[in-house]
């Protein structure tokens, strides 16, 4: 695996030109590449990439983001935050391909000692997988490259004490836009994420009704994303926007559900009935219980019957 420590490193490393700054960097890409069976690749930077990119080329590699291959033959933005492994695998062994977009380099010391060195860490797109990447419109895309031009004219521009200021501004108006078309994409490709909906319905139901729930306790959002093949904070914020709530209530209704369903028709006992739903102690079963239905486990039964 290679490590980018710095942007120059990974500049000259890829045959572009020094960066003006040491911090930033904003450039437009359009180059063909060869790949071969030696491109295969794992690296890491320590910096933030965010990246508007069509690549045009057969299926005859793949990018990975941890363990998720992504397709970039569509125009899409990518963000990929410090410290976030990625791969190249060759299928092939010689392949051209053509790039085309612009990249935008953002090391976290650039961002010391402004608001956005705090703000950038609360945008949830950076602990997506790359395969969830946002998918732009033409409308969508002319906006975000408008931005970047603009990132580019300050860092073309002779340096003054307002530059920095005005990249910073540049930079959070790019990340605000992304929020608001990821907002969008969620609710604009409606068979995808409602088909994302019956698959964790299935999978809950599945869950519940098996031995898992005694020998594994509670499934966890990540067991769940990982099943779904997405990240945990996409699955969350998929949902959130869809049905006003996050996976991990999903979570908690299917087993409110199921522990009235056994409440209600089964002679089992409180205490049997939390074991069965993978809870080591009464304590907390009945605690949940009672922050979802306002009523103890006992409670309920007594009421239902």
């Amino acid at each position: 695996m290679k490590r980018f420590k710095t942007i120059s490193e990974f500049l000259q490393f890829s045959n572009l030109p020094k960066p003006e700054h040491p911090l930033i960097c904003v450039m437009q890409v359009a180059a063909k590449r060869r790949l071969t069976s030696e491109s295969a690749m794992s690296w890491m930077y320590d910096f933030y990439c965010i990246a508007i990119k069509r690549v045009a080329t057969s299926q005859s590699f793949k990018l990975k983001y941890g363990q998720k291959e992504f397709d970039f033959n569509e125009g899409v933005m990518s963000f990929v935050a410090p410290n976030q492994l990625l791969s190249l695998s060759v299928n092939r062994t010689d392949e051209e391909i053509t790039q085309s977009g612009w990249m935008l380099l953002i090391h976290p010391d650039f961002l010391w000692n402004t608001p956005l060195a705090k703000t950038i860490k609360q945008y949830d797109f950076w602990d997506y997988s790359i395969h969830e990447a946002l998918f732009l419109s033409e409308k969508e895309e002319t906006t975000l490259i408008n931005i970047a031009q603009n990132i580019q004219q300050e860092y073309h521009s002779d340096i003054d004490k307002y530059t920095k200021q005005i990249i910073i501004a540049q930079i959070e108006s790019l990340l605000s836009y992304s929020d608001r078309f990821y907002h969008r994409q969620f609710i604009t490709r409606e068979k995808a994420n409602h088909q994302i909906l019956g698959r964790l319905k299935t999978l809950l139901n599945d869950y519940f009704n098996s031995e898992d729930l005694i020998n594994k306790g509670l499934p966890t959002v990540q067991h769940i994303a990982d099943q779904l093949n997405l990240s945990p904070k996409y699955l969350s914020d998929l949902l959130r926007v869809l049905t006003e709530k996050t996976a991990q209530q999903h979570i908690h209704d299917k087993l409110i559900e199921k522990a009235k369903e056994k409440l209600s028709i089964t002679e089992l006992s409180v205490s049997e009935i939390a074991y069965e739903l993978g809870f080591k102690h009464l304590q907390s079963f009945s605690k949940l219980f009672k922050s979802k239905t306002n009523q103890t486990p006992l409670e309920f039964r007594q009421a239902f019957n």
